[in-house]
């Protein structure tokens, strides 16, 4: 298999970071604008509520068939055709918005069908890592994905959705096609086949998508090390979705804090993700992947108990940027791992599974959240997330090995597949 870019990212995945960056921008950009406008028209909670539900729904429902349609799919094409089906619906609900005409309805109706696509982009965004990139380079690849999304999406895109929410109600929306546009710009100009499986074409095409999710499933469910780190990824967001759920509540009640200071507590984590993130090759480098998913489960158990027993601004501040650190250290070994472990006809499906699997806990844990808050007080989550990342850290503790994780990285034989165009 011819690689493509030498000992560099090269230009190719240039194009495709540049895409995911900007994609990332414009879902942020949403993200934001969606509540504030719903917020605009109901003050019932229940329909406010209403706008993540909507957000979320997609990745329970199709996060496992979106793998599939990877797999079986040229990917480049797959996400160019998901970027223009998502031009088209953003500009139709900027428009019925600037005009007047735009409602709840039709807002809920978009991010259904712009998330369900944002599942199979990203999928196949990872997917397609592994091909542009030497196997030595995939920590720096994934790191400047990483990084690139969190700036945007965390970083940039709330002040500047609040901004443009400001001027008009539509021109967040408006403003996010526009991105999904230069998105599919981008990605077409990759060039190149970036099917999965040329050569069983014809017979994968008479299986059924139920039986290829299964595939993808048991074939999961054998690999110790990318299955420890899927369940991983679903019990420690159960914990930190329950934990950023009432976040709000803590930091008025103990730490005393406005909404500036409430917001000023996610850009700690937010600069925290993007400095792991940039630095996330040279730091697992130095240290090994091993040590660096131990010290992360640690990291999380330290949030927790910061957040649960400390009023100290300073210390929660610290606590969350650390922990930004370890979310952006975290992705990269997580995706490299599985970049290298999984065959290139089962990348779409694997990488579905992990993205299902968060989502899954990230609902749970929302939930949670705020029923334990509500049952046992404000730091109920805290102790409880304490609890469970201590659980995690030592039944896992033994499972990322050095020699476990080496195999891993040892380099599999050649597969010979269509290299991309620069």
């Amino acid at each position: 298999m011819t690689r493509n870019v030498g000992d560099g990212l090269g230009t190719v995945f240039a194009k495709l970071w540049a895409a995911s960056t900007l994609s990332a921008l414009g879902s942020g950009l949403a993200t934001v604008a969606a509540p504030l406008f719903v917020a605009s028209r109901t003050d019932d909670p229940l329909v406010v509520a209403g706008a993540s539900a909507v957000a979320w729904l997609p990745w329970l429902l199709f996060a496992l068939p979106g793998g599939v349609l990877v797999d079986r799919m040229d990917r480049r094409r797959l996400m160019i055709v998901i970027d223009l089906v998502r031009v088209v619906a953003l500009a139709v609900l900027a428009t019925a918005i600037l005009s007047g005409r735009g409602g709840v309805v039709l807002l809920f109706a978009v991010l259904f069908l712009v998330n369900t696509g944002e599942i199979v982009f990203r999928a196949a965004s990872q997917a397609m890592v592994p091909v542009m990139v030497p196997r030595h380079r995939l920590e720096r690849a994934n790191g400047w994905l990483s990084g690139g999304a969190t700036l945007m999406h965390s970083m940039l895109a709330g002040p500047l959705g609040g901004f443009l929410f400001a001027l008009s109600a539509g021109s967040p929306f408006l403003v996010n096609a526009v991105t999904y546009a230069l998105s599919a710009v981008l990605v077409a100009l990759i060039g190149g086949d970036f099917r999965a499986a040329i050569g069983d074409t014809q017979a994968r095409r008479t299986r059924s998508m139920g039986g290829e999710i299964v595939e993808g499933l048991r074939w999961l469910a054998n690999q110790r090390l990318l299955r420890t780190m899927a369940v991983l990824i679903g019990l420690l967001n159960v914990t930190l979705t329950a934990a950023l759920a009432v976040l709000v509540l803590l930091a008025g009640e103990r730490l005393g804090l406005g909404s500036v200071g409430y917001g000023l507590l996610f850009t700690c984590m937010a600069t925290g993700g993007v400095l792991g993130a940039l630095l996330g090759d040279r730091i697992i480098a130095r240290i090994s992947a091993t040590w660096t998913i131990r010290i992360g489960l640690l990291v999380e158990a330290g949030l927790h108990l910061a957040l649960a027993a400390s009023r100290s601004t300073i210390v929660v501040g610290f606590a969350l940027f650390a922990f930004g650190v370890h979310g952006g250290l975290w992705n990269i070994v997580s995706n490299s791992l599985r970049q290298r472990l999984t065959p290139p006809n089962l990348q779409g499906r694997v990488a579905s599974t992990n993205l299902f699997v968060a989502a899954g806990g990230n609902c749970v844990g929302a939930l949670l959240g705020g029923l334990l808050a509500a049952r046992f007080g404000i730091t109920a989550p805290y102790w409880v997330g304490l609890v469970v990342a201590i659980g995690v850290s030592a039944a896992t503790w033994r499972v990322f090995n050095r020699a476990a994780v080496a195999r891993a990285f040892a380099e599999p034989p050649p597969v010979e597949s269509p290299a991309p165009v620069a």
